[in-house]
């Protein structure tokens, strides 16, 4: 497998043009989803070498709780996935949600094991919670931030998303 490398940036959502990129993305990761309008919140485009947008991940704060942050949609280009690019956007939204103080990050995945195997390997776990939001047969899970950890963790090897524990 060719090791290719990506650029993952934040992007202006108040920009035009970054929410046609990530309306664009979703519609080819998602097609059998409406794509979530990308107007409030954080999101990132991840790039391929050549600039081409080949990715997108979003985070919200949670309408539930107000620690928490919602993991409201990623996607990766069917041509680049299996280089660590979703578990690369998990973990700079991981990043995103510690900066702001939070301390939960919750989210859902329906029919989708590439990304629920993603989550558990960035340390998410199954929940079942009071009030689910999606549909019969998604998954929820949540990951506590241990705003310390990163500290600690500093001088240690980095594995994927090892960023917070």
């Amino acid at each position: 497998m060719n090791d290719i490398k990506f650029t993952i940036k934040k992007v202006d959502i108040r920009n035009a043009a970054h929410q046609t990129v990530i309306l664009f993305l979703q519609r080819k990761t998602l097609p059998d989803d409406v794509p979530y309008k990308p107007d409030h919140g954080h999101w990132w485009i991840a790039y391929d070498e050549s600039g081409k947008p080949v990715g997108f991940g979003g985070l919200v704060r949670s309408i539930q709780f107000s620690d928490t942050g919602y993991l409201c949609r990623a996607g990766v280009l069917g041509g680049y996935t299996g280089h660590g690019l979703q578990k690369r956007l998990i973990e700079v939204r991981l990043r995103k949600a510690k900066e702001l103080g939070w301390n939960w990050l919750i989210t859902d995945t329906t029919d989708n094991p590439a990304s629920s195997n993603s989550l558990i390997n960035c340390g998410f776990k199954l929940y079942e919670p009071s009030s689910p939001w999606a549909f019969k047969n998604s998954l929820y899970w949540k990951r506590k931030i241990d705003q310390d950890a990163v500290q600690r963790r500093g001088s240690k090897k980095k594995k994927a998303c090892a960023v917070l524990p």
